[in-house]
């Protein structure tokens, strides 16, 4: 049985119900092709995904190590190509609070994001960037 119900809405609008939840998610076309550009386009939805799917699998060893994980962020960067027209790069930047994480416990939250099922599904020609500050 399926899991996820997408429908094209016109106007280069499609929905998506999470049919167990019922919870729903738009995508819009870009600006750039074609599209409004007023929800996430199918390309911000990948670069998106990553990164949750890093920061879900980061949360999961965070419980299973109990190392302090909260008020972490990323911030998105897609990078689109041409001829075809793609995702060539995705830039993600970690913004982690002081939680006083060991050099091995970063080294585990690292391993953790790296090694999410996303991370292992996106196409290797794929630049990604990922980069990793501490901050107050």
């Amino acid at each position: 049985m399926h899991a996820i119900e997408v429908k094209y809405e016109g106007e280069l609008r499609c929905s998506a119900v999470h049919l167990k939840s019922g919870n729903a998610i738009i995508s819009d076309a870009p600006i750039d092709n074609h599209g409004k550009g007023a929800a996430f386009s199918p390309t911000d939805l990948l670069c998106t995904s990553l990164a949750m799917c890093m920061m879900t699998i980061m949360g999961i060893a965070a419980n299973e190590k109990e190392i302090a994980f909260e008020n972490v962020t990323v911030d998105v960067t897609k990078i689109m190509g041409t001829e075809p027209r793609r995702v060539t790069g995705i830039q993600l930047n970690f913004h982690v609070p002081q939680l006083g994480w060991s050099e091995r416990e970063w080294a585990i939250m690292k391993n953790a994001a790296n090694t999410c099922p996303v991370a292992k599904s996106i196409d290797p020609s794929i630049q990604l960037e990922i980069t990793w500050t501490s901050h107050a």
